[in-house]
């Protein structure tokens, strides 16, 4: 086989126009090459192996300037958490202001949105995207109650808030559409600055709308005598139950399940009973409130529980 013609030096990186490369004299068959990147209509890049942003990037070069990324990939790109089956979805949502209309292209989840100026901004990267708050009312079109809480706490983790608290209060009275908006207003009663994770933050959700009271989110438990015992997850203070969300890495890292059998050791020598939690767990809320119901000792439901749904 011989070797393919070497492109000139001069081209962008990572990624080209097929006009620009045509232009600095780089023939039509060697545009088709499989060692290029087609999978955007007239860009080329030099890698196939791209991360969402680098995606993102060759799309903004193929797009016209009043373009936007929205949706669950705005919302990726900022660091909110969405359900793993969006996270995944290798199309790119992207958007026009209306009145033009919603693009369609491979690979493409085209929209016509409405919005301000405040409503977009422009990333470090240079990608143009809707902003936190503005991808937060977008994702309620399509995400669960719950889902929408995880993302809604990301926004004011008080560590690294996306908007401020006030700003946020202030959104939910934008006139929207009813549904959105009774939804949007629900899960803004649901969110805490404090949730680490969206596992945290569906946990916390779920006990609150089961009417179980929280009254700790990565709460420091303390011995009789001021002494740090462990920062925990979830604490319901009344029933003298923690909540503990364990992702794989509490498996599978060397000397984590040890260190997990000394921590409860500690806490239930204090007088707490730990109840450790995965996401299997998390995909029936209704019986996971039973459970915890049963461990306080509490008196099993007539009915079911209003706003709970029984799967995520």
């Amino acid at each position: 086989m011989s070797a393919r013609h070497p492109l000139p030096p001069d081209l962008p990186t990572p990624a080209f126009s097929v006009g620009h490369a045509e232009r600095a004299g780089v023939p039509a068959h060697r545009l088709r090459a499989a060692d290029l990147n087609a999978e955007v209509a007239g860009i080329r890049s030099f890698r196939h192996d791209l991360s969402l942003p680098e995606r993102c990037a060759l799309f903004q070069l193929r797009l016209a300037p009043e373009s936007f990324f929205s949706h669950s990939t705005a919302a990726v790109l900022h660091n909110m958490p969405v359900p793993y089956e969006m996270a995944t979805d290798g199309r790119v949502h992207i958007a026009f202001p209306a009145p033009h209309r919603a693009p369609h292209a491979r690979g493409i989840a085209g929209h016509s949105l409405q919005v301000e100026a405040h409503d977009l901004m422009t990333l470090s990267t240079g990608l143009r995207v809707t902003t936190p708050l503005r991808t937060w009312f977008d994702l309620a079109h399509s995400l669960a109650l719950l889902d929408l809480v995880a993302a809604g706490d990301a926004l004011i983790h008080w560590r690294r808030p996306l908007v401020d608290a006030l700003d946020l209060a202030d959104a939910l009275g934008r006139p929207l559409n009813r549904r959105v908006r009774r939804k949007l207003r629900h899960a803004g009663e649901l969110l805490n600055d404090r949730s680490e994770s969206a596992p945290e933050s569906i946990l916390r959700a779920i006990l609150e709308l089961a009417g179980l009271p929280v009254s700790g989110v990565n709460h420091v438990v303390t011995d009789e005598f001021g002494e740090f015992v462990a920062r925990t997850d979830l604490v319901i203070d009344r029933y003298r139950i923690i909540l503990e969300y364990q992702g794989d890495y509490h498996r599978t890292t060397k000397g984590q399940w040890r260190a997990d059998m000394t921590r409860r050791a500690k806490l239930e020598a204090q007088g707490w009973r730990l109840m450790e939690l995965n996401a299997d767990d998390l995909r029936n809320p209704a019986e996971l409130v039973r459970r915890i119901r049963a461990l306080a000792q509490l008196p099993r439901l007539a009915t079911p529980l209003v706003g709970l749904p029984s799967e995520t």
